[in-house]
């Protein structure tokens, strides 16, 4: 899971996407924002998450790809289906699809996309979710909501990947997000989950499910991850990603944050595994010093392998 508000060139994104496809690692997924969110740093752009998502569906060939997760702000419903389709189409069917609300203010302001209340931006994410789904059913398709309204479409291409590609909503499992997740999701993901956070939102969201009458969908989270094959190579490692967030190195080191996963391979592959007994079905790990490469074929190669199955 990769910032790209943080300044990722094109060039960066190829030679991660190809050191997770030869190291073993099936998902990139990355965020979907124009600008640094910290304030801090306005000198760092951001090439666009779909735009940069059809690129490297063109030049993978395995590599499942995503957004963790697109604002329903940004972009009509319409125009999301459309592009995640192309990009769909383009890579044989590895896409998945990340919705979010949207929460930055001030990205919203210096971009001009309207930001309004969270009830309002929660029914605009639930029309969303409703038009996307018409968007890629075989029927003929007409939607009249309080945002959007739609007249006898019939969008094609449908998408390639059947029925659509995975729709996974995120957000901290409050009853109106457990509700539309269990009716029109996936996947929930939450982000920076401590173990205690896992079981209480990921039974919000299997209560949610059990009320719409289906089965418990997967329940995945984001956080931090940093991991060395040594004591050497750990504590550089932590030095990189200090030196890109600003955070300091040594208590990154020695006392992180309680759901960021810090260690060396045995270290996080042990926490990684207890994050599983606690419900979670996979974990998209947030690698902030994106041009540390040999990272990915660490967590491929040597972690991966230890939490198999």
């Amino acid at each position: 899971m990769i910032e790209g508000q943080n300044g990722v060139t094109w060039e960066e994104w190829v030679a991660l996407a190809q050191a997770c496809e030869s190291s073993g690692v099936g998902s990139l997924f990355r965020s979907d924002h124009y600008l640094d969110l910290s304030g801090q740093h306005p000198e760092r752009g951001s090439l666009d998450a779909w735009a940069t998502i059809c690129g490297l569906a063109a030049v993978t060939s395995a590599l499942r790809l995503g957004t963790m997760v697109s604002p329903a702000t940004f972009r009509h419903p319409s125009e999301l289906a459309k592009v995640a389709v192309t990009a769909d189409h383009i890579s044989g069917g590895r896409i998945e699809l990340g919705l979010g609300a949207g929460w930055h203010e001030r990205e919203h302001a210096a971009y001009g996309f309207p930001f309004a209340p969270t009830r309002t931006r929660m029914d605009i994410l639930e029309e969303h979710l409703q038009v996307l789904l018409g968007n890629w059913q075989d029927e003929s398709f007409s939607f009249r909501g309080a945002h959007y309204q739609l007249v006898d479409l019939d969008a094609q291409p449908k998408p390639a990947h059947k029925p659509h590609p995975p729709l996974i909503m995120g957000g901290d499992a409050g009853p109106r997000s457990a509700r539309l997740a269990a009716a029109y999701a996936d996947e929930y993901n939450t982000a920076f989950p401590t173990v205690a956070d896992v079981r209480e939102r990921r039974g919000r969201i299997a209560e949610a499910c059990a009320a719409a009458g289906r089965e418990m969908i997967p329940f995945s989270i984001m956080t931090t991850v940093i991991v060395g094959a040594d004591q050497v190579d750990l504590r550089d490692r932590v030095t990189r990603v200090a030196g890109q967030t600003d955070m300091d190195a040594d208590q990154l080191l020695g006392s992180p944050p309680e759901s960021f996963i810090v260690g060396g391979v045995d270290q996080v592959a042990e926490r990684l595994r207890e994050l599983a007994q606690a419900g979670v079905d996979r974990v998209m790990c947030q690698h902030l010093a994106h041009r540390d490469t040999e990272f990915v074929a660490l967590l491929g190669q040597r972690v991966a392998p230890l939490v198999a199955g």
